[in-house]
């Protein structure tokens, strides 16, 4: 290896399960860029979010911390500026590190780190979103719905097109004048896409890339009420699906939309790709590609993220460096916290001076082939929207455990029974692998503790936005009415239905 310092471009697209690329065994999706970063590239076979929600997994992800432990419980948390990130710890070591797109850091600080955005938020940055347990599970703060499933379609425009378009302008100009700096200084630069979160919406020329009648419809059909754990039936309310139908047809048409959404992030990464090849960059860049989350994408009737099953806590890990890192696949189960010493050991390696202590584990040894250091250990909280108490998963091995609220345990063995269907918690021929894996859960984890202190995180920033009705906005801001554009307060999925073009009629309960 050089042992010149190496560029990062770090990609990340938005609600993207894992199980909906090819290099994670999905035959439908065409994605040949994201294709080609994993043939060429290591791939993390077992990477996963450590919060199922877009706000708190990026902040976990950037401070190499579970989210609890930093006070990231749902789409609303402030994300404090006392938490060293890693923009941080890169700047130390004498990096540009620089950010276009999306993020969802909520409060004040919008940089986290970073020394430039170059674009505003899409959604709001305020206290707008905050989860309320008293309201109970039907409480919907984004007021989401089944409508953007059933709305899933092609348009001429959308808004996740307009801002995905801006990012990865934004993004390719960034690295023309990173590679027109000739001073030495190597770069982290993050371009962070929206899509292909919901509404399942992308234009005509992606559509067609597929032949409708030959989308495939989620493995494991719709569950009865009573065949639900506690964590998905209150999803099943909190999402409205009990006021909506949802047919075959709808879940074709989402996941065909899906697709589309991926074929087009797909374009946007080629594009990046290509500056690199043509500034010569290329050759000392680590290309780094993941989401925050999965999707649903109607497995067992379920939709969006917000809970542990795998296609929506289970995210794409693929490092990219082929004059670095032979093509390699690495099993052990790794998840998002592991970014940021991952990031520094190949900047710095041995660096020791983390001014507060991580949960994440550095995979630079794995890129090389050497995974032993790998604890093959991974955990994901939950307290966003759906939930009405703490919950948490563990994944060890082949084994993933679910403790949902108190109310219910799931134990599955993945590798057997990949669809999550088997549940075995309560098997004597388990019951060892269970409590080893609840001995892990539990290990200074208290969910009495995190029941009264996320209940009172939730009271002290419903009031604030009461209050002050979204003022500031905190958003972060390029142009002079970055204020107004995109998501603020309202919720994403009427305003996301207002900008779509043309304008379809919205998707009513029955």
């Amino acid at each position: 290896m050089s042992r010149t310092r190496p560029n990062f471009l770090f990609i990340q697209a938005d609600q993207l399960a894992a199980r909906a690329l090819r290099a994670y065994g999905n035959a439908t999706v065409k994605a040949p860029n994201i294709d080609r970063l994993a043939t060429q590239g290591v791939v993390f076979d077992c990477c996963y979010c450590n919060l199922p929600m877009c706000g708190p997994s990026r902040a976990s992800m950037h401070t190499g911390q579970l989210p609890f432990k930093i006070g990231m419980y749902d789409n609303a948390s402030e994300f404090h500026a006392d938490i060293p990130t890693l923009a941080h710890y890169l700047r130390s070591l004498d990096y540009r590190v620089e950010l276009s797109g999306k993020m969802h850091f909520v409060g004040p600080d919008q940089l986290h780190g970073y020394e430039r955005r170059h674009t505003t938020e899409i959604y709001p940055a305020n206290f707008a979103w905050t989860v309320d347990w008293s309201k109970g599970r039907e409480y919907r703060p984004t007021n989401l719905t089944m409508a953007p499933v059933l709305e899933s379609g092609p348009a001429i425009r959308t808004m996740q097109m307009d801002y995905d378009d801006e990012v990865a302008y934004h993004g390719r100009q960034a690295l023309y004048d990173l590679a027109r700096k000739h001073d030495g200084r190597p770069f982290f630069l993050a371009v962070s896409f929206t899509s292909p979160h919901s509404p399942f919406v992308i234009g005509q020329e992606y559509w067609d890339l597929y032949d409708h009648d030959q989308i495939e419809l989620p493995a494991v059909a719709p569950l009865a009420e009573n065949e639900m754990d506690h964590l998905s039936r209150n999803l099943h309310y909190c999402q409205a699906r009990h006021r909506f139908t949802v047919t075959d047809e709808h879940r074709r048409m989402a996941r065909h939309g899906y697709y589309g959404m991926i074929s087009y992030i797909d374009e946007k990464v080629g594009q990046l790709l290509d500056v690199l090849e043509k500034t010569g960059l290329s050759g000392n860049t680590i290309v780094i590609f993941t989401a925050d989350h999965g999707e649903m994408m109607g497995e067992r009737g379920m939709w969006f993220k917000q809970h542990f099953f795998e296609w929506a806590a289970s995210v794409p890990f693929v490092v990219h460096a082929p004059d670095r890192f032979a093509p390699a696949r690495v099993a052990q189960n790794t998840s998002l916290v592991d970014l940021l010493p991952t990031l520094v050991d190949l900047a710095e390696p041995g660096f020791d001076d983390y001014a507060a202590p991580l949960d994440g584990t550095s995979l630079a040894g794995a890129l090389t082939g050497d995974a032993s250091g790998l604890p093959d250990t991974v955990i994901s909280e939950f307290a966003a929207d759906g939930s009405t108490g703490p919950s948490r998963m563990v994944r060890k091995g082949p084994w993933k455990l679910m403790w949902l609220e108190g109310e219910d345990t799931r134990l599955y063995n993945v590798v057997d029974d990949p669809s999550e269907t088997t549940d075995r918690s309560t098997g004597a021929d388990c019951a060892e692998i269970r409590a080893d894996l609840e001995a892990i859960l539990f290990d200074d984890w208290d969910p009495d503790h995190w029941r009264k202190t996320i209940r009172a995180s939730q009271k002290r920033r419903l009031a604030i936005h009461k209050i002050t009705g979204g003022a500031p906005t905190y958003v972060n801001l390029v142009r002079n009415d970055d204020a107004q554009r995109y998501v603020r307060n309202a919720g994403a999925a009427e305003t996301k239905a207002r900008a779509r073009l043309p304008m379809v009629a919205a998707a009513q309960p029955d």
